[in-house]
């Protein structure tokens, strides 16, 4: 398997405008259209209230939610991605997983709108987004933040590029929750998706981000 690479990033250490872009996202409501096929996705779910919801954001072609719901087997584990192609990949999955196609800032405010509270939301990896004129488009940055955090649960994220891991864990402090950065010390066999995987077998320093948000 071909190596892979470390973003690279002109950006030093944390965003300059990091602070004053979340507090301004804490603040405010973010009121851009949803999209349909999202919206059809979510109402396709029906009533989960009852059940203890697990999030897999990003997930790719879903072998981090068969590891899942493997995992926690008295959960419903929610796996989400954008592209249709990814997700056709997925094989078997456990009876208590789902896939489904949806954009993620879509879903989080659905999700968020319907009420639900999540056990566990997990964050595998997600575009690091490495040029500083991107930092709107970081998931800590964006204005979907409070959407994400609102759903509650334990909520944990994991990078390969450790300004994206420092940010976050910036952006949760904001937030005023207690995030814990720790680097992870994984074989390759212990990887929980594909992307864990090539950058474990090509000696990426992996960083993981998580906090119980209330």
């Amino acid at each position: 398997m071909p190596g892979s690479s470390i973003p690279r990033s002109s950006q030093p250490g944390l965003h300059p405008r990091l602070d004053a872009t979340v507090v301004r996202h804490l603040k405010t409501i973010w009121e851009q259209p949803l999209r349909g096929f999202s919206r059809t996705a979510f109402e396709s779910l029906g009533d989960l209230e009852t059940s203890e919801i697990v999030i897999d954001a990003g997930c790719g072609t879903g072998q981090s939610t068969r590891l899942l719901a493997q995992r926690f087997p008295g959960s419903v584990v929610i796996g989400v991605d954008r592209s249709a192609a990814r997700l056709s990949k997925a094989g078997e999955l456990p009876d208590n997983a789902i896939l489904l196609r949806a954009d993620l800032a879509d879903l989080w405010r659905l999700a968020r709108a319907a009420g639900w509270r999540v056990n566990r939301h997990y964050l595998y990896y997600p575009n690091p987004w490495p040029k500083p004129g991107h930092l709107k488009r970081r998931w800590h940055a964006h204005p979907v933040w409070p959407d994400l955090l609102g759903l509650g649960g334990r909520l944990e994220m994991r990078t390969n590029f450790e300004i994206y891991a420092r940010e976050f864990a910036r952006a949760l402090k904001l937030a005023g929750c207690d995030p814990h950065l720790e680097v992870l010390t994984l074989q390759a066999g212990e990887a929980i998706s594909p992307f864990e995987y090539k950058y474990c077998q090509s000696g990426h320093d992996l960083f993981q981000v998580w906090a119980d948000i209330d």
